[in-house]
């Protein structure tokens, strides 16, 4: 499949669902947050983080075709230890924002990892369109919650580190999967339900974060 028709895809798919349209990060942005809330959602995220790895590895194992399995490889490597493993620079956030080191996986945040764990089992197309859904914002993102951080909350230093490094790399991190996606994808469809998937459920994750706001806030 050409990139282009993977890019068509995923715009179409994301176009109700940028997640920086989403109330929650538009709150993070304006600085309107809670401590609690930036600690809660550190609590929770940490849950993806942590799998993330497993996902990327099955992947590998799972794609036959060299070209593919060496992108989705290179950002295995980095999520493992450039410039550190990436977990370990999230703790540096979570620690900044006071987030428990034991939080439980809310079901939203259950039913995400649940959706990243089961794909990374099934066709890497699927599996791809799906970290694609995320990736592909992944860097706006970041840069948003970094300067978000400085700029409203006072948190510097190893608090922004994770999304520091992420508004660089993940620019590149999305080039890769989605050029891998292109390179064994088929079916438009495929591209389509896997993406489609994930964004609905990391749209439903931040309506979690959103609906858990102080009632003072959530009024």
């Amino acid at each position: 499949m050409l990139r282009t028709d993977v890019d068509a895809i995923l715009v179409e798919v994301l176009r109700d669902r940028r997640l920086l349209a989403h109330p929650f990060y538009r709150r993070w942005e304006a600085g309107t947050l809670d401590r609690t809330e930036l600690a809660g959602y550190a609590g929770q995220y940490r849950h993806f983080e942590a799998v993330l790895p497993d996902v990327l590895a099955r992947v590998v194992s799972a794609i036959d075709d060299p070209t593919a399995r060496h992108l989705v490889q290179a950002n295995l490597d980095d999520e493992l230890g450039v410039p550190a493993p990436h977990l370990e620079l999230f703790e540096g956030f979570a620690d900044a924002v006071g987030a428990s080191a034991r939080a439980q996986a809310t079901p939203a945040t259950a039913a995400l990892v649940a959706l990243y764990t089961s794909v990374a089992g099934e066709s890497p197309v699927t599996a791809l369109a799906a970290l694609a859904a995320y990736e592909v914002q992944a860097s706006e993102i970041a840069a948003s919650k970094a300067d978000g951080l400085r700029a409203r909350y006072g948190v510097t230093d190893d608090g922004t580190r994770f999304w520091d490094v992420h508004s660089g790399a993940d620019e590149v991190h999305g080039a890769w999967i989605v050029d891998a996606l292109a390179q064994l994808a088929t079916d438009a469809d495929e591209v389509r339900d896997g993406a489609a998937g994930a964004a609905a459920a990391w749209w439903a994750f931040l309506d979690e974060r959103e609906a858990a706001a102080p009632v003072a806030l959530a009024c």
